[in-house]
């Protein structure tokens, strides 16, 4: 009798859409930023960019040591945070809360679809002058202005993210008898984290922008003040040095979004 034939290991196969599954390659990005900034520095110190236009990267640098020496750094970023803290808080609460109504409830829907449609396209800035008649200059009217400029691009995100769900998914739970808030809980909330995510990462960029422009009217301290104050004394180091602190600022913010998207969608490697 023959010796049976021999069983061959298994074959690992690839996954096919491994594609379309991006990895993360963080050291590109500051290799990046490193090549800018070099260029900027030899073009600013052989005379290919103009010194009224431009400053030296080395220069703006020396400028971030003196505001830091000085504690103007955390006197001016401190009041800052704390605003953007405040109402990009209150207005992503809200508008998640608010587009989560809108993508389950019809009748919620037809009420304030239209009325989000309406807001969602006014420019915020233009609107400050009435935060301030209805808020005072002092810190509620920024809070205001940062809050609702944040709560449109969350509220519009979010109900469409939850619209995006697989209804299948759906009605495999309702099939399984799971009740509404199951269903809302385990598929619809899961299933809209990622669209909800993307759209914090564009109401935190516009309520950056918001912040700057409530700090230049009626603030001492703040980014947005400081910014002012180096721009009308033509500074470009301090003025440039600001910006950078803005442009830092919301890469922190992209990194922390990206953090709550590793741990809450982890499902979906």
């Amino acid at each position: 009798m023959s010796d049976p034939a021999p069983v061959k290991a298994p074959i690992e196969v690839r996954f096919r859409g491994g594609g379309f599954a991006p990895k993360p390659r963080r050291w590109v990005g500051v290799v990046v930023f490193i090549v800018l900034i070099t260029l900027m520095e030899i073009g600013t110190r052989i005379g290919w960019i103009s010194a009224l236009t431009l400053p030296k990267p080395s220069d703006v640098l020396a400028t971030f040591g003196e505001l830091w020496e000085s504690g103007l750094l955390y006197k001016h970023l401190a009041p800052s945070l704390g605003r953007l803290a405040v109402g990009a808080s209150i207005g992503a609460t809200v508008g998640i809360g608010v587009g989560v109504l809108i993508g389950l409830f019809s009748y919620i829907r037809a009420g304030l679809v239209p009325l989000v449609a309406a807001l969602f396209p006014i420019p915020k800035i233009a609107l400050l002058p009435l935060f301030v008649i209805w808020f005072g200059i002092d810190e509620a009217s920024k809070y205001a202005l940062i809050a609702f400029g944040t709560f449109t691009p969350t509220v519009v995100a979010t109900y469409g993210a939850v619209d995006n769900v697989d209804r299948s998914l759906i009605r495999m739970g309702q099939s399984f008898g799971l009740s509404w808030f199951s269903i809302v809980r385990k598929i619809v909330l899961p299933g809209a984290m990622p669209g909800i995510l993307s759209g914090l990462r564009i109401s935190l960029a516009i309520a950056i922008i918001l912040l700057v422009a409530a700090e230049m009217l009626g603030a001492e301290y703040g980014i947005g003040a400081y910014i002012l104050e180096a721009g009308s004394l033509y500074d470009l180091e301090r003025l440039f040095a600001g910006v950078v602190i803005l442009s830092l600022l919301g890469v922190i913010l992209s990194m922390v979004i990206g953090l709550i998207e590793r741990r809450l969608l982890g499902w979906r490697s």
